[in-house]
């Protein structure tokens, strides 16, 4: 069983504390939230290889570096004051939706789903939602997808999206440009001694929608390398 207690309260303390000398003066803190998280992002692969297959994967592949790309950005915080996963076959390098674990005091989540999709990829989703989308309807209905996500979330359109009437009877979907879902994990969820098989219970929940989502990304064209 995982204990996370120490990475809410390294990154709690990094939160107040973004800079380097801090940070080089609690490296040890940092090692022991960061062994603490790869314990959790293990057994959580371990939960979800048995329902999703996830061959040879590592924590090493899955967690993302704690420093922040500040290159160019106005914030120059060296530091991500949060420590976060995404679990699917290759890890951070995966094409798929992955389910994203994120811990941060007072803003941990699970959640998955088509967050940002390509113009083709969007296009796709909403050709499927216009159609009628029987299967996402079917998987959002399920009460263990209400009871741990609700309803999808995602940035939206103000209008229906150009080639869609206003009055389409899914217009609320047809407006998302991304489409996610989100658990949210309060700070005793992610302390508690069985925080790894609740999360587990959520990305078996989570399943279906992430099966909908990569199955209609997947038809549409690899993007381009820059």
């Amino acid at each position: 069983m995982s204990n996370l207690k120490p990475v809410l309260d390294f990154v709690r303390a990094l939160h107040d504390n973004n800079n380097k000398a801090w940070f080089e003066a609690h490296r040890a803190q940092y090692d022991e939230a960061r062994a603490c998280f790869e314990d959790f992002v293990q057994d959580v692969i371990i939960g979800v290889d048995q329902f999703d297959p996830l061959p040879g994967l590592r924590p090493a592949d899955c967690i993302y570096r704690l420093n922040r790309d500040i290159r160019f950005s106005k914030d120059k915080s060296p530091y991500k004051d949060y420590m976060a996963a995404v679990i699917a076959p290759g890890g951070r390098k995966s094409t798929r939706s992955p389910y994203y674990v994120h811990l941060s005091p007072g803003h941990s989540m699970l959640a998955g789903g088509a967050y940002q999709p390509t113009k083709e990829q969007l296009a796709l989703i909403r050709e499927d939602i216009a159609a009628g989308a029987p299967e996402l309807h079917r998987i959002v209905a399920a009460p263990d997808f209400r009871r741990y996500f609700g309803a999808l979330e995602g940035e939206r359109l103000k209008t229906a999206p150009r080639g869609y009437p206003k009055d389409h009877p899914q217009i609320e979907w047809l407006k998302l440009t991304s489409l996610t879902a989100h658990h949210s994990l309060s700070d005793e969820d992610v302390c508690a001694r069985d925080a790894d098989r609740g999360v587990i219970k959520a990305c078996a929940a989570l399943k279906p929608f992430l099966d909908w989502v990569n199955a209609i990304q997947a038809l549409a064209p690899a993007p381009r390398e820059r």
